[in-house]
């Protein structure tokens, strides 16, 4: 087995990860992760990410959702590093996707966005939600 991912939600999938670990090859990389990020919490972001996207400019120019996204992952202390295009034209991102985080990740990025948001005059259009 080149690769395995089992997303524990019962005894039974504790008895195949046991059972997997038991018959791994001696030198197989075995990893333990909090619950991913859930779709609800990616809803909300990309639209927090929207929000600040249309009211507000960095440096003196306007970003994109995806580009804010860099900006507050990178603030957050994620690892964000920028590579040269093929043709030489320009940097793009590279780093940790927002996919890979855990609900506790998110969670804080999340708030992390609503603090920049209040000291940055952010009106966030789900304001229940956000508050």
């Amino acid at each position: 087995m080149a690769r395995a991912l089992i997303t524990v939600l019962g005894k039974i999938d504790r008895s195949r990860a046991a059972h997997w670990a038991a018959q791994a090859p001696i030198g197989t990389r075995i990893e333990f992760k909090e619950p991913k990020r859930s779709i609800p919490q990616n809803d909300r972001m990309w639209a927090m990410l929207t929000d600040i996207a249309t009211q507000k400019e960095h440096a003196g120019r306007k970003y994109t959702p995806d580009q804010w996204k860099v900006l507050f992952m990178h603030a957050c202390g994620r690892e964000v590093q920028f590579v040269p295009a093929l043709d030489n034209s320009t940097f793009i991102p590279w780093g940790q996707s927002s996919s890979d985080l855990s609900k506790q990740e998110m969670t804080d990025l999340i708030e992390f966005m609503l603090a920049w948001g209040a000291e940055n005059g952010v009106r966030f259009h789900d304001e229940a939600r956000a508050a």
